[in-house]
């Protein structure tokens, strides 16, 4: 802390400049000292961390959490008593090529599978779409039912989901600020860029960034951060729909905001590109099986990487999109359609044969591009999150010329 002292001597400085400097270095490290205690027995906060005041829900989950997080710290300590035991060994091919199969990290929340795919705290993603809290009337699992389930480690029930969807529709008003920062982009900017902008604009909000500044013990962290990750879900469905609306459908405003649906099917139904129940029930199951994706790739990974400097969940969350938008991770997503819409212009009127596509896609190779959305780093099996899908299409939309 010494350089917080590093003020040009009295001589040089009129006696009031210097008082003023001195006084607001005292008050920097008056408020740095709060920060030090860590007593991970921190009582709760106080009642002005939140705008409101905390609803049954908040409160029920945040005890859940509480009771894991007491969990993990026994484990914690149990653990290092082993902590000189060997894992495994370090390649230089490992370091070479991004430490691919070094066990580096713990995660608890998803794990990736070689052979099974990801699984949300165990359960496979074919079992949480049967067990998880789905919208009256729906077969798709509900994302906010798997947001829980991976927070608690816990399967909700459908009171609990309906209450934490009340709860985000309650969180879910986005600042003018942030909707004037979005308008004054260029309506090509990237959606992905667009959208991470506005994560950034949304941080004057953090409630952790404003707690952590007041100070707390490091046992407060955890709650007021959960805070700010609540705001991020409820605000995003609107924030994504307004870049949705202003890049593709030329700013006109779609269906308003509807609270009495669930998350995804509001985000569904703002979007304005049907109304149609089967268009609400792609959203729910897509948004539930992208939940997670373990700790090792590139967004889940930088994500934790920045938070783990108490960067609050605003900062973290706009860099784990940054790396998102890279065609070797999420953008793979918009890369494989415009492959695909590619071929069917190439098809014309044709129906596809197999003759046809090897042939297109011994082209695309010779040109030295890559034929996007095949292969995985890790799976050796069909993704479930593909599987899910397309059992989904040969329900719903089993006749789309891009389906079959």
């Amino acid at each position: 802390w010494l350089h917080l002292f590093r003020t040009p001597p009295s001589s040089v400085l009129p006696g009031a400049v210097f008082a003023v400097r001195s006084s607001a270095a005292m008050e920097r490290v008056g408020r740095i000292s709060k920060h030090v205690t860590v007593g991970v027995d921190a009582q709760p906060l106080s009642a002005n961390a939140t705008a409101v005041a905390e609803s049954p829900i908040m409160a029920k989950l945040k005890g859940k959490i509480a009771a894991l997080a007491k969990e993990r710290v026994a484990l914690k300590a149990e653990l290092l008593k082993a902590g000189e035991t060997k894992i495994q060994d370090v390649t230089v091919e490992m370091c070479i090529n991004g430490a691919r199969s070094m066990m580096t990290m713990v995660t608890e929340t998803s794990d990736l599978d070689a052979a099974k795919g990801i699984a949300y705290r165990g359960m496979s993603l074919f079992e949480c779409n049967k067990v998880l809290p789905k919208a009256p009337g729906g077969e798709c699992a509900l994302p906010e039912a798997a947001f829980w389930l991976l927070l608690t480690g816990e399967v909700p029930t459908d009171d609990e989901v309906k209450a934490l969807t009340a709860e985000l529709h309650t969180r879910s008003g986005v600042p003018q600020n942030v909707i004037t920062t979005l308008n004054s982009l260029p309506k090509d900017t990237h959606p992905m860029t667009q959208l991470s902008i506005a994560m950034l604009a949304l941080q004057k909000d953090s409630k952790f960034a404003a707690k952590y500044n007041e100070g707390m013990k490091k046992g407060e962290y955890w709650e007021v951060a959960l805070e700010d990750c609540l705001d991020l879900v409820a605000k995003m469905p609107v924030v994504a729909t307004a870049i949705y609306r202003r890049t593709f459908k030329e700013g006109v405003a779609g269906p308003a905001y509807n609270s009495k649906l669930d998350w995804a099917g509001n985000y569904a139904e703002m979007l304005g590109v049907n109304s149609s129940e089967e268009f609400k029930e792609c959203t729910r199951l897509y948004l539930m099986l992208h939940a997670d994706h373990e700790g090792g790739n590139v967004s889940a990974h930088t994500s934790h990487l920045v938070g783990s400097a108490l960067s609050d969940p605003y900062y973290s969350w706009a860099a784990g999109l940054c790396g998102l938008a890279g065609p070797l991770h999420g953008l793979a997503n918009q890369e494989c359609l415009g492959w695909l819409l590619e071929v069917q212009k190439e098809l014309g009127n044709q129906k596809p044969t197999k003759e046809f596509i090897v042939d297109y896609v011994e082209k695309t190779l010779k040109k030295g591009k890559v034929v996007p959305g095949f292969g995985h780093a890790v799976l050796r099996q069909p993704d479930p999150r593909y599987m899910l899908e397309r059992e989904f299409a040969l329900k719903h939309c089993k006749d789309d010329p891009l389906f079959h």
